[in-house]
């Protein structure tokens, strides 16, 4: 079993890079997760079969149609045994500074 973290910059938000890394993942039998991250990259982490590793990291450079890959950066990471498939998993928030929290909408926030 191997496992990558793995940054790709470029094009790469808006093009339906991450769902169709899942899709890719699953199909290589890779278990982890992506997501967007703030500054217009995408941050992967995949494990499985080193094959399947393998080919994902090949894959990353391509992309889904529309996509334009500048940059990849992967390391081989310890393995999540925790794991047992390959999500989107929800974008990390990031406020500046000087940004005020986000106020609460819905019948809740009342």
């Amino acid at each position: 079993m191997k496992a990558v973290h793995v940054f790709v910059s470029g094009d790469v938000q808006g093009v339906g890079y991450r769902q169709a890394c899942r899709q890719m993942a699953r199909s290589f039998h890779l278990v982890g997760w992506v997501r967007n991250l703030g500054e217009g990259r995408v941050e992967i982490f995949a494990q499985g079969p080193d094959e399947g590793v393998n080919e994902i990291l090949d894959w990353v450079w391509v992309g889904p149609p529309g996509a334009r890959v500048v940059g990849v950066e992967s390391d081989v990471v310890a393995p999540d045994t925790t794991l047992t498939d390959f999500f989107i998993q929800p974008n990390p928030v990031t406020l500046r500074g000087d940004d005020p929290p986000p106020t609460p909408r819905g019948p809740s926030a009342r």
